[in-house]
C-alpha cells in the first residue's frame, strides 16, 4: 500500500496485511517488533535517529524521525505485561530508551540472545547479526553491503537530506520487517518466559551501560597525552628489576636467567619452553609477589599499548558489555575498551564522584560453591562453609594439620587450591603437576585426595559430561544450552575440559544475571558487571544500604541457581575522595605516578 507522508517530521503510518497462513505466535500475549537507528560516539550515550515499529495486532508499521521521538515522553507503543517486545539486540534498542528517558518493556525477547542459545557451540555460518540468523532460518536478507552503506550513511551524524532521511526509514523499517519474519521462523524454537527472564537481564544491562563506570579524567588524560613515550620510560624503569626486556620486547633467553639467578622453579610446555601463559605468570605471582611488576607490564604492553578506554564526556566508561557472547553465557565486553580489561593498574583510574562511593560485591569462591551445590557433595559443601574451602581440602586429606592456616601453610593451600581448581574443568595428573612444576607423582597424589575426599562430585561430573555427549547438548539450570559436537576421531569431538567445567561457569553467569535482576528491583544502580561481581555505586550516605542490597539480591540469586544453598559474598569500598585499589595493579600505577611530567 502507498505510505502517506504527512510531513517531513511527522509520524508515518503503513498498513501491512498479515502474511495468509500465518498463525501470530505467542498467542497469549500482544507483539511488537521495533528497532531504533542511532548515531553512536564511543563512550558517549547514543543519538537517536529514528525509531520504526510494527503493531503485529493492527498489522501498522509505524515510521517516526528524531524530531518528533525526542518530544515524545514514553513509547509510542504498549510496554506493559499484555505484550511481548521483540528486538534484535536489546542493547541497542534499551540504549535509545535510556536516552529518550523512556521506560523500558515489561516483557522484552531480544531475537539476537535466543539466536545464541539455539546455536551456541555450533558452527553458525554467517555470524550471529539479523543477517547471520536470517540466512541460517532460511529467509530473504539484504546484502551486507548494502547494509555497511545504510550504516555508513546514519554514523556519518548528518545532516540528511529528505531523500537519505526516507532512505534511512525505510532501511530501518526493512529491518523490523525481517525481524517480523524471524520472529515467526523463530517461535517453534522459543519458551517464552525463560526468554522474557534473559530479557529482562538485558533491559537491565541497557541501564548498567548508560550508567557506565566513574573515571579519573584529569589523570587518565595525563597519562592519555605522555602516552607512548610514558610506556617507554615505564619499561625501562620496571625492568631495572628484573633485567627481561630488550626494548618493549619480553626476551624468553633474559628471563630464563632471572629466574636462574632468584631460584624460581617454572612450568614449562611440552617442548621444554618456559610457559608464560598470563594464567601461569598469575599462578606463580601469588607464590613470588616479587613478579608483579614483571607481569604488570607484560600485560600493558600486550592490552594495553594503544590505550583504547572508552570514556565519554562526563567522565564515565561506558562500551558494549555483550552479554550471552560466550559459550557459558557471560559478558564479553572489549578488553581493550572496558576499564576491567586491561592491565590491573588501570582500575585505579575508576574514582567515585563527589560525595559519591562505589562498592564491589563479589561472590567467593563462587566455581567451588557451583560445584559443591550442584553435586550434592556434603564433604565438599563444609569445606566451602568454613570460608577457605582450600585450607579445608587440605585438612580433610590430610595434608595439613586441623590447625592449619593460610599464614602456616601457604604452599600447601596454593597446591590445594590448584588441583580443587583444577579439577572443575578435567585438568588431569599431568597438567596439575606441570602447572605446580611439581613431578608428576605430586599431581597424581593430589587428584587422589580430591577423588577420595569429594568421590559424590566426582561421580557427578563423569554423569554430567557422559550425558551431555549422549544428548549433544548442555543446559543450565535456567535454560541456556550449549551444543556438544559429536566425537568423530581422537582429534575431532567436544573438548572434554569445556563439558566439565560448563556446569559451573555457565550456572555462574545464570547466578549473576539473577543477581543483576533482583538488585535491579531493590533501586540498585549498578555500574559495571565483572565476571562474578558487580560494581555499585550511591551517595556515601547510602553505600552501606546499597552494598547490602547487594549481597541480599546475590545471595538470593545463588539459593535459586543451587536449590537453596548460599554463596557467599565479599565487598570493598571505594569512597571519595579515595580511588579503586587492587594490590595487584599499585606498584604499577605508582611508577605511572611517578613517570608522569
Amino acid at each position: 500500500m502507498k505510505v502517506d507522508v504527512l510531513s517531513e517530521s511527522s509520524e508515518q503510518v503503513k498498513t501491512k496485511p498479515p502474511a495468509k497462513n500465518c498463525k501470530t505466535p505467542f498467542p497469549s500475549f500482544r507483539i511488537v517488533t521495533y528497532d531504533f537507528e542511532f548515531v553512536s560516539v564511543e563512550g558517549e550515550r547514543p543519538n537517536p535517529v529514528c525509531l520504526v515499529w510494527h503493531d503485529w495486532e493492527s498489522g501498522e508499521t509505524h515510521r517516526i524521525w528524531r524530531d518528533e521521538l525526542l518530544r515524545m515522553k514514553e513509547p509510542p507503543f504498549d510496554i506493559s505485561e499484555k505484550t511481548i517486545c521483540f528486538t534484535y539486540y536489546y542493547g541497542a534498542e534499551g540504549s535509545c530508551h535510556q536516552v529518550l528517558g523512556w521506560e523500558h518493556p515489561t516483557n522484552v525477547i531480544d531475537c539476537f540472545t535466543e539466536f545464541r542459545n539455539r546455536t551456541n557451540g555450533a558452527k553458525v555460518p554467517c555470524g550471529n547479526s539479523l543477517i547471520g540468523a536470517m540466512i541460517f532460518y532460511g529467509l530473504p536478507t539484504m546484502t551486507v553491503e548494502m547494509k555497511g552503506s545504510m550504516r555508513d550513511l546514519i554514523l556519518s551524524g548528518g545532516p540528511w537530506s529528505i531523500l537519505e532521511k526516507e532512505e534511512i526509514l525505510k532501511y530501518c523499517e526493512a529491518d523490523v520487517s525481517a525481524l517480523n519474519d524471524l520472529v515467526i521462523a523463530m517461535a517453534p524454537d522459543i519458551d517464552p518466559y525463560p526468554a522474557m527472564y534473559r530479557g529482562a537481564y538485558s533491559v537491565c544491562l541497557a541501564e548498567i551501560e548508560d550508567r557506565g563506570v566513574p573515571i579519573d579524567k584529569k589523570n587518565l588524560g595525563k597519562i592519555r597525552k605522555a602516552w607512548p613515550e610514558l610506556l617507554k620510560k615505564l619499561t625501562v624503569e620496571v625492568d631495572r628489576e628484573y633485567g627481561c626486556f630488550k626494548g618493549s620486547v619480553f626476551k624468553q633467553n633474559l628471563f630464563a636467567e632471572y629466574l636462574v639467578r632468584n631460584q624460581i622453579d617454572w612450568p614449562r610446555t611440552v617442548t621444554g619452553k618456559l610457559d608464560l601463559k598470563d594464567d601461569t605468570f598469575k599462578e606463580k605471582t601469588i607464590q613470588y609477589p616479587e613478579l608483579e611488576n614483571m607481569r604488570g607490564l607484560r600485560s600493558t604492553l600486550s592490552k594495553t599499548r594503544n590505550l583504547q578506554l572508552t570514556v565519554g564526556t562526563d567522565g564515565r566508561n561506558r562500551c558494549m558489555l555483550s552479554p550471552f557472547s560466550s559459550k557459558t553465557g557471560r559478558n564479553q565486553p572489549s578488553n581493550a575498551k572496558f576499564v576491567f580489561g586491561p592491565a590491573k593498574w588501570v582500575r585505579f583510574l575508576i574514582k567515585p564522584e563527589d560525595g559519591m562511593a562505589l562498592a564491589y560485591v563479589d561472590y567467593s569462591q563462587q566455581e567451588f560453591g557451583i560445584a559443591a551445590a550442584l553435586s550434592g557433595d556434603k564433604a565438599m559443601q563444609e569445606a566451602y562453609q568454613t570460608g577457605d574451602p582450600y585450607i579445608t581440602f587440605a585438612k580433610q586429606s590430610g595434608a595439613v594439620p586441623d590447625d592449619a592456616t593460610p599464614q602456616s601453610h601457604p604452599r600447601e593451600r596454593a597446591q590445594f587450591k590448584t588441583c580443587a581448581l583444577g579439577t572443575l574443568y578435567g585438568l588431569g595428573f599431568e597438567g596439575m603437576a606441570q602447572k605446580l612444576n611439581q613431578p608428576v607423582e605430586t599431581g597424581r597424589q593430589l587428584l587422589r585426595h580430591h577423588g577420595n575426599c569429594y568421590p559424590d562430585f566426582w561421580k557427578w561430573s563423569h554423569d554430567t559430561v557422559a550425558t551431555a555427549i549422549l544428548r549433544q547438548e548442555m543446559q543450565t539450570v535456567m535454560g541456556w544450552k550449549m551444543k556438544v559436537p559429536p566425537r568423530i576421531n581422537a582429534q575431532e569431538g567436544p573438548n572434554m575440559r569445556s563439558l566439565a567445567n560448563f556446569p559451573m561457569q555457565a550456572n555462574g553467569s545464570e547466578m549473576l544475571r539473577v543477581a543483576v535482576i533482583k538488585a535491579h528491583e531493590l533501586d540498585v544502580e549498578i555500574c559495571a558487571t565483572v565476571h562474578d561481581a558487580l560494581l555499585i555505586q550511591a551517595p556515601l550516605n547510602l553505600i552501606d544500604k546499597a552494598a547490602l542490597d547487594t549481597q541480599q539480591a546475590m545471595v538470593e540469586a545463588s539459593e535459586l541457581i543451587l536449590k537453596g544453598f548460599s554463596l557467599k559474598t565479599d565487598t570493598e569500598f571505594v569512597k571519595w575522595p579515595d580511588r579503586y585499589f587492587d594490590e595487584r595493579g599499585a606498584g604499577m600505577w605508582s611508577k605511572i605516578m611517578k613517570l608522569l611530567p
